[in-house]
């Protein structure tokens, strides 16, 4: 997709930035993490390298912000990644200069599922889950213990959806792109140099084998966007937003379905209210 071209073909539904937006937003975004890393007067930053999109702009973004000397990568494969994430995220660090570590999450899973009852893990969902927080552990353990934040990978797109595991790739110190729907994360990612096969490589969260995330969602990214922007964040009626981009009624529905749902994920814990 090019600046100029729409999010949805045969609409003029166009979510990208212009030029000098785009350049604003990656100035507030490097501002913004380098405020914060120094604000908690920590020693720079450690971040969860996957290869795909949302974690490698990131990776660009913090380097520009604290440089490659103040950020930490690490790369948290299971046996259910595919071999290209883990040479991808090497290739990112390598790339960027920035110091990595690889760590196999295989025995922290697997002691989990030799803790818990019997027939837990046979919960696809549920073993997911346990990869993605174990992940979060292990980026917190290097982080507390080298006095760095954590850098979240989330994007407006996922938020919105509820697409991110509580207390684990949603626990984080800051998101630096989460205010960016998916498709403005591939621009500023074209913008900031990432290389074209990691801006288009299908997105997963590596929860199971064969997982990619629009197949789990229900919708391509393109799409799943423009609803959010025009139905849920925006002011178009249902209908107006079915006429306008073209798309089912049932996609819209599926849309507003994973916001109200995932409305939990998106705020504190609740509790009584004070008597």
């Amino acid at each position: 997709m090019t600046e100029h071209e729409p999010l949805v073909e045969g609409t003029d539904v166009d979510l990208l930035f212009s030029e000098s937006e785009l350049a604003a937003r990656r100035d507030h975004i490097v501002e913004f993490i380098a405020e914060t890393v120094d604000e908690a007067g920590a020693d720079g930053a450690v971040l969860g390298l996957s290869g795909g999109i949302d974690s490698t702009a990131v990776a660009y973004l913090a380097v520009e912000a604290l440089g490659a000397e103040n950020l930490k990568g690490l790369l948290l494969p299971s046996s259910v990644n595919p071999e290209a994430d883990e040479t991808d995220a090497e290739r990112v660090a390598k790339d960027l200069g920035i110091d990595y570590e690889i760590l196999e999450i295989d025995p922290v899973v697997d002691s989990f599922v030799e803790t818990a009852p019997e027939g837990t893990a046979d919960d696809r969902m549920a073993l997911g889950n346990v990869r993605v927080r174990t992940r979060a552990v292990l980026l917190y353990f290097v982080a507390n213990a080298e006095g760095r934040l954590v850098l979240g990978t989330g994007n407006r797109s996922e938020a919105a959806t509820g697409y991110f595991t509580k207390y684990g790739d949603g626990a984080v110190d800051c998101n630096p792109i989460g205010n960016l729907y998916k498709c403005q994360v591939r621009q500023l990612a074209r913008d900031l140099g990432v290389p074209e096969d990691l801006v288009t490589r299908t997105p997963t969260a590596a929860m199971w084998e064969g997982q990619t995330d629009e197949e789990e969602m229900g919708l391509g990214y393109d799409e799943l966007d423009a609803i959010l922007a025009l139905h849920v964040d925006g002011p178009f009626s249902k209908a107006a937003t079915v006429r306008t981009l073209g798309v089912p009624e049932a996609a819209v529905e599926r849309v507003v379905e994973l916001y109200e749902g995932s409305k939990h994920k998106r705020s504190m814990p609740p509790a009584p209210e004070p008597l």
